[in-house]
């Protein structure tokens, strides 16, 4: 008997003994704490889907805002709500958050350093969402591969290559790089060079050039077309043309243009040359 009351009046808990632990007064207060701790959770829950929800709708609301960047944010924001109300929960038991925090600063700083090149990719992706280079459906070139853009993400962009492969490329390549959009403008100018025998009449040469590219309606009048002699070759007279075509048509335009203009010339009697080497044999 003397052992249990001994072992009620040790001090074990913030300096009460167990017999006092086990007081309604005690049992109550805990009872409170856990009940303000589940108060505080569901509290934040509430606070931080609404300041989540509130943020996406910026998006909704102004077509302009990408809403890949605004879902980021909000549960960027939705995090930190949750992350007060749980420092707020420690301190209801009576935890010292204190170090909690400063010990998760130094994971924070030792993940970052860990995961630079990550973070690097997503710094990028928010900049990309931001200021919008390029969007879904442009056909780019980007890191040195062309393709279509089929999805940008916070870490990387997809591509759909040439062939139809899938090509992905990490933001921080294409943030940090030269992007070249083809899609960005509604038209393109076309850019070819002819080139001509020197016996041919430059001016028959001229006119059929400019009417076999002009004849198709794909062709544009505004801007004018520049078709002109701008290079006497070793071989051959160039003709430079340039003409603008809208962005959809171009790849298909260049080709069919090169094709029509060659069939042309040969049917004028326009001779496309080619390169000639003269051998003189000195005679024994």
């Amino acid at each position: 008997m003397n052992s249990l009351n001994s072992l009620l009046n040790t001090e074990i808990y913030g300096g009460k003994s167990l017999s006092d632990l086990l007081t309604l007064e005690f049992l109550a207060s805990v009872v409170g704490n856990v009940l303000a701790a589940f108060l505080i959770l569901f509290v934040g829950l509430l606070i931080g889907s609404w300041v989540k929800r509130r943020i996406v709708k910026v998006s909704e609301r102004h077509a302009r805002l990408d809403q890949t960047l605004f879902h980021f944010l909000g549960n960027i924001a939705r995090y930190i709500i949750l992350g007060f109300a749980a420092l707020f929960v420690l301190n209801t038991f009576g935890v010292q958050t204190t170090s909690i925090v400063a010990a998760i600063g130094a994971a924070g700083l030792a993940v970052g350093l860990a995961l630079q090149g990550t973070l690097s990719n997503v710094a990028a992706g928010v900049m990309i969402i931001i200021f919008r280079p390029i969007k879904l459906g442009d056909f780019v070139e980007v890191a040195g591969v062309m393709g279509t853009v089929k999805d940008i993400t916070l870490n990387t962009i997809e591509l759909a290559g040439l062939s139809n492969t899938q090509i992905i490329v990490p933001n921080s390549e294409v943030w940090g790089n030269i992007i070249t959009n083809y899609s960005i403008y509604h038209t393109r100018r076309s850019e070819w060079v002819f080139g001509v025998s020197y016996g041919s009449d430059l001016k028959t040469a001229e006119t059929v050039i400019r009417e076999t590219i002009m004849a198709d309606p794909r062709s544009m009048t505004d801007p004018e077309p520049f078709i002109q002699v701008n290079n006497l070759g070793d071989f051959s007279v160039d003709f430079l043309v340039r003409v603008w075509v809208t962005s959809a048509d171009y790849f298909q335009y260049q080709a069919d243009m090169k094709r029509k203009v060659k069939e042309a010339l040969d049917e004028a009697g326009v001779s496309i040359p080619f390169p000639t080497r003269t051998m003189i044999q000195a005679a024994e």
